[in-house]
């Protein structure tokens, strides 16, 4: 059985910096891209930023480049997103996914992502 388990989220002020991790198991983390995503009630899944299998290629969004860093550890099958300088406009639910593929991308959506962790809640306040 697949699972992702998110951990890290929390309330912190606008200009503070928080680290999220995802750990994997029941699959083979360290062959897939994985990838963050985030969701705001009312909006479309929304993605942060993407990994290849050897953690040498990352993608991320507009909004979050320069101020968010994925990364991953194969050895402990974990995923992590350091985040700094976080905004309000940051706040939702983050969700970590495990991709159908081990490289890159041109685009991602939520339909090529094979598994799902069940999020966690980052708040940013003004």
């Amino acid at each position: 059985q697949v699972r992702l388990a998110e951990s890290g989220g929390r309330l912190v002020r606008a200009g503070d910096s928080l680290k999220l991790s995802c750990v994997a198991s029941g699959l083979t983390f360290g062959t897939r891209t994985m990838a963050w995503w985030r969701q705001v009630p009312g909006k479309e899944r929304e993605f942060v930023a993407a990994i290849g299998w050897t953690g040498l290629s990352t993608d991320y969004a507009d909004s979050v480049r320069g101020r968010f860093t994925i990364s991953r550890d194969n050895t402990k099958d974990t995923l992590y997103l350091q985040m700094t300088n976080l905004k309000p406009e940051d706040t939702a639910v983050f969700y970590c996914a495990a991709d159908s593929i081990s490289g890159s991308r041109t685009y991602y959506s939520p339909d090529h992502m094979v598994y799902w962790g069940q999020g966690t809640q980052v708040t940013v306040s003004a």
